[in-house]
Formats: C-alpha cells, sequence, structure tokens
C-alpha cells in the first residue's frame, strides 16, 4: 500500500511540473519581447560558433516586412534541429509595443524569436549592421563565421528567402 501511494505522490507531482511548464511556455509565448539598445543586439549579429544566423530587421507598420513573415517562419520550421536561427528584429515604436506589436505577434503566432530594438538615432546604429544600408526595411543579414550577406529588399516567394539561406546550410524542406 505504501509502495502505490508513494507512486501516485510521484504522478502527482510528475503531472503538477509538467502543467507548470507547458504553462510558462504559454505565458512566455504571450510575453513581451525582448526589448534591446543596439548594444545588446549587437552580440546577435556576430558569430563564432558554427551556426548560421538569419537577422530580418522589420515592422508591423511595413506592409512588405508583413507580407514576408509568413516565409521566415517556414525558414524556421524547416530548419528546426539544425545549427541555425532565425531572429526577427522589431523596429516598431516603444510606444506601440502594447497596442500594435503584441496584439501582432498574438494573431500571428510567431515562432521565431522576436526582440525589439529601441534606440532613438538609426543612423548611429545602421551602419554597424551594414556600412551599405540606407535604413530601408525590410532588411536581413544571414551570417555565420566565415562569411556574411545582406540584403535590402523584400522576398516575394519563399524560394527566394531559401535560395539565398542554402548556400550557408542545407534547408530541411
Amino acid at each position: 500500500m505504501k509502495g502505490i501511494i508513494t507512486t501516485i505522490f510521484f504522478i502527482s507531482i510528475s503531472i503538477n511540473v509538467f502543467a507548470k511548464n507547458m504553462h510558462n511556455q504559454y505565458l512566455k509565448k504571450d510575453s513581451t519581447p525582448t526589448l534591446l539598445t543596439f548594444k545588446q543586439l549587437e552580440p546577435y549579429l556576430t558569430t563564432n560558433s558554427d551556426s548560421v544566423f538569419i537577422i530580418n530587421f522589420w515592422a508591423t507598420w511595413c506592409g512588405p516586412c508583413v507580407a514576408e513573415l509568413p516565409y521566415f517562419e517556414k525558414l524556421t520550421a524547416d530548419l528546426k534541429g539544425q545549427k541555425a536561427k532565425v531572429v526577427l528584429v522589431s523596429l516598431d515604436f516603444k510606444s506601440h509595443i502594447q497596442t500594435k506589436l503584441l496584439p501582432f505577434l498574438k494573431k500571428r503566432r510567431l515562432q521565431s524569436e522576436v526582440v525589439v530594438l529601441v534606440e532613438k538615432n538609426p543612423n548611429d546604429w545602421i551602419p554597424k549592421v551594414h556600412e551599405e544600408w540606407s535604413g530601408s526595411i525590410p532588411a536581413t543579414l544571414i551570417f555565420d563565421k566565415n562569411k556574411r550577406q545582406f540584403y535590402e529588399q523584400s522576398f516575394e516567394k519563399y524560394k527566394d528567402l531559401k535560395e539565398i539561406v542554402s548556400p550557408f546550410i542545407p534547408i530541411n524542406n
């Protein structure tokens, strides 16, 4: 009898831990994205690892940015399990995070990591991302420890995005 009670106790604890983890995971999806200064974002823009990074600069008020987001989401799914990471850097205004960005993210249920760059003077940080970037969005930086490519354009189709990423890493789909 004592063994049955002990087993039930451990099963109960396991279920509670599982439920708590699922709850925390759910809360994390609905929480405010990380707000970063450029100094905090800079480590996202370099690597010495074998991983490939795809950093997309976008905003909810940018039509072409919103139109290509499903391609970055598909890319995130297709690169799952590989040494690659997609990061969506929102350039939405800090004052619009609660009213525009969060509802947008909740509606879209984005799986890619989203961070918000909160900098007042873009002319200070834009050339640090890429010296030829005019500041237009969408813009995408793809890099690994050996090479970097920068694209100041929107992607009209998933195959266009896949084509520029595939020299860095094979894509599952």
